[in-house]
């Protein structure tokens, strides 16, 4: 079954990579083929090398002996077609050892192109080992490695750690015929960037300043955001500074990265300054005539609601009203959602009443995440009604949230909700995942709620005689405890005057000593 399958996947990419026009391996396949199309010969060669490398029965050396065997017309354009249709169905191991056998069984005749296209493969699939045997042969081989190669190259050896390589590949290029022109240092610089190592991409950067012409507003948009991913928010308006200085231009994409990494960092090591410091830099936006965005003011509001400022959030959205800055609908979701997870549900369906009121119609994730979080901190009949308004609103997509509510209602023992809510979903034609079981008391456990309750102290009528006496006891044992330290201060007093008497006997007698 998963054989047919893949002959058909098989079969519908080599339909795509003969007929269509816009892929890089059609124009390789034209070439090879027919001008009326693949022969018959050519079609089975290809479903067979496919078949091959995808079937996991057999080591390695069993698959060269079966691609021995295959009596397939191999050309150039064929191995990368078969190595693009198996790479997510084969082994990786497998894929290599079948572009190695193809290398031997075409000798020269493998073009510079479709080993670029393999090591591309193998970059995307994020393996250090095949990239390092395939480029350590094209440096032997002398074949030229295209820009998008080094770039999928570089990007994958620093996501894989290997920082060194990356760079090591750079310096090199042109021992691979590649051009170190301004998108080659653009790359490196972006990949190390991601990564969050900017130091080593100024050093790049440096290095090489005759040859980012063109690239400078990429590339300083690449470091400011290595700084913010390393917390140096100290370097990160440096190269602000810098930006200012060169002519370029601090757009508003500038300020929000800026904005991120520093409300980020605020968060984590200093929550009181997270507002004071972000309301600092959309002042220095608007003196630099840049009009912050909805999206600037969210930034805030979701790094609040990690943190649970409550106040400070509804603060931020009043402050975006008045500042002709209208919140959308990610805004009120921010602030309803921290409102409703602090327990401020009255609060929270008021700031819902006010959205509804100036006509914004959130989108469907907007419901599911506030309906999962009402039920998650056991409030069903707020979510009932946030439901019954996405209704209204016909978002449609009520699957889930059927589902999720009537599992949350039977489990809390309201069966007669969860039954009402089912049929209403078969009325529709909703398709649910949760079975009739669920509505079955006997078959599903119900979880109540535990709540703590405070234990009334009882305090008993005591007859006064009762209490004189505990009165005079607590009295006695105070005494008795400051009769208790006095004789322990007599005896530290009585052993110190013993010791520093025979240290004073001994300093004699070694005296008396030392005279005779």
């Amino acid at each position: 079954m998963m054989l047919n399958s893949l002959r058909r996947r098989c079969a519908v990419a080599s339909f795509a990579a003969f007929f269509s026009g816009h892929h890089q391996i059609t124009s390789a396949c034209v070439r090879t083929c027919c001008t009326n199309g693949p022969t018959a010969t050519e079609w089975s060669g290809y479903s067979e090398l496919c078949n091959a490398v995808c079937t996991a029965n057999g080591s390695l050396d069993d698959l060269e002996s079966s691609l021995d065997l295959s009596k397939a017309p191999l050309t150039s354009s064929m191995v990368t077609q078969v190595i693009e249709a198996c790479k997510t169905e084969a082994p990786i191991r497998r894929l290599l050892r079948f572009f190695s056998w193809s290398r031997g069984k075409l000798c020269c005749d493998m073009e510079d192109r479709d080993f670029n296209a393999a090591v591309r493969v193998f970059a995307h699939l994020k393996d250090f080992t095949a990239m390092h045997i395939l480029i350590s042969d094209m440096r032997k081989e002398g074949r030229a490695m295209e820009t998008e190669t080094f770039c999928l190259v570089a990007e994958a050896l620093v996501k894989l750690g290997r920082e060194d390589e990356a760079l090591g590949v750079f310096k090199s290029l042109e021992e691979f015929k590649c051009p170190r022109d301004n998108a080659a240092v653009a790359a490196i610089v972006s990949a190390l960037c991601e990564k969050g190592h900017p130091k080593r991409a100024e050093k790049v950067v440096w290095h090489h300043k005759d040859k980012i012409h063109g690239v400078e507003d990429c590339i300083y948009r690449s470091l400011l955001h290595g700084w913010g991913v390393q917390g140096d928010m100290i370097n990160a308006r440096r190269v602000l500074r810098e930006m200012r200085s060169n002519g370029i231009v601090v757009n508003q994409f500038c300020y929000n990265t800026f904005l991120r990494y520093l409300c980020n960092k605020n968060m984590k090591t200093n929550p009181s300054q997270l507002v004071p410091s972000a309301l600092n830099v959309i002042m220095e936006m608007m003196s630099n005539g840049i009009e912050p965005t909805p999206m600037t003011y969210n930034i805030i509001l979701s790094c609040l609601g990690k943190i649970r400022r409550v106040k400070e959030s509804v603060r931020i959205l009043d402050s975006m009203r008045k500042a002709d800055c209208p919140p959308d609908w990610v805004s009120y979701y921010l602030v309803i959602r921290v409102l409703y997870l602090s327990g401020r549900f009255g609060k929270g369906n008021q700031i819902l009443d006010h959205m509804f009121e100036e006509g914004l119609i959130p989108e469907r994730r907007f419901y599911f995440d506030l309906i999962g979080v009402l039920c998650g901190v056991e409030r069903v009949n707020f979510a009932l009604d946030l439901f019954e308004r996405m209704k209204k609103n016909c978002v449609g997509g009520y699957g889930p949230m059927y589902d999720v509510l009537i599992q949350k209602l039977c489990r809390s023992g309201e069966f007669e909700k969860g039954r009402k809510l089912w049929d209403e979903a078969e009325s529709m034609g909703i398709a649910l995942e949760s079975t009739i079981d669920e509505l079955n008391p006997s078959v599903i456990e119900v979880f109540k709620p535990s709540r703590k309750t405070e234990t009334e102290i009882v305090v008993m009528p005591c007859a006064i005689s009762s209490a004189d006496s505990h009165t005079k006891t607590s009295k006695n044992k105070i005494n008795s405890n400051k009769k208790n330290k006095k004789k322990k201060k007599k005896k530290l007093s009585c052993n110190r005057q013993r010791t520093s008497g025979r240290s004073r006997s001994r300093s004699t007698g070694r005296r008396q000593r030392i005279r005779a």
